[in-house]
């Protein structure tokens, strides 16, 4: 039942916050999928989540920065969310899909689609939230590359990796960061982890690893690998590879 007019609690909120930072400003619109499907699941049209997500964008400070805004009229209705939330991501991400699994009637090992129940106390904490980190920053990455590959536009998705530029457990402060994560095909993804290609953090284009010539024969080495040396990758709607970090894999994980 779509409900008109009615308060938004604060739990739908929660989730609709949660959405507006795995998406690009672009899409916070009625006509994307993902906010087709939160419309549904809580009963609100799509038209009433895309405004609350303008409202969650008039919020924050790097889309007023960027000379964008969203729609103030519902701030006052969102800020304290905003608030609670802003500086603990983990919290939100976790609260949103507690949330979720409710809306869906499935226990949160369910909705994770984690196959082993029998953990408890900590041990199960931390799968949980490992797991919703996980799924919560391959979300961020795809939508912000447009749900293709950077280096050969590949774009079906069971192909496609959110891979961490700083890995994940280098630093934990920017495991989230939408700026440490490149959208990347399977086969580039593990180039990239075991440093065998890197992203040149002064152009953005594609250096790869001399090890490879020797290692691989001539026409894969040509096929995969030297076609897109010195290309520049494709670059995100928002949030471009940090520099910084791109200077860490290329100086702490590449191969030269």
């Amino acid at each position: 039942m779509i409900k008109k007019g009615e308060k938004w609690s604060e739990k739908e909120l929660i989730i609709t916050l949660a959405l507006y930072f795995k998406l690009p400003f672009g899409k916070l619109n009625h006509c994307t999928k993902e906010v087709k499907d939160l419309a549904k699941l809580i009963g609100r049209t799509d038209n009433s989540v895309a405004l609350r997500l303008s409202n969650f964008a008039a919020c924050d400070p790097y889309i007023i920065e960027s000379g964008r805004h969203g729609m103030s009229a519902g701030v006052k209705v969102c800020q304290p969310i905003w608030d609670r939330y802003v500086l603990n991501k983990e919290k939100l991400y976790l609260d949103a899909s507690l949330i979720q699994s409710e809306y869906e009637q499935k226990t949160i090992e369910q909705f994770l689609q984690i196959t082993n129940t029998d953990l408890i106390g900590k041990e199960r904490e931390s799968l949980i939230k490992q797991r919703v980190n996980q799924n919560v920053f391959r979300q961020m990455i795809l939508n912000n590359y447009n749900n293709q590959c950077a280096i050969t536009s590949i774009n079906d998705s069971r192909l496609l990796i959110a891979s961490h530029i700083v890995p994940w457990s280098v630093n934990k402060d920017i495991r989230l960061n939408p700026d440490n994560g490149i959208c990347l095909s399977v086969l580039y993804d593990k180039a990239f982890d075991e440093g065998l290609i890197t992203i040149r953090c002064d152009d953005y284009t594609v250096e790869i690893s001399n090890s490879l010539k020797y290692t691989l024969t001539k026409d894969t080495y040509v096929d995969y690998f030297a076609k897109f040396e010195n290309k520049k990758i494709i670059l995100p709607e928002e949030h471009s590879p940090n520099k910084e970090f791109l200077l860490y894999h290329n100086n702490n994980i590449f191969i030269k």
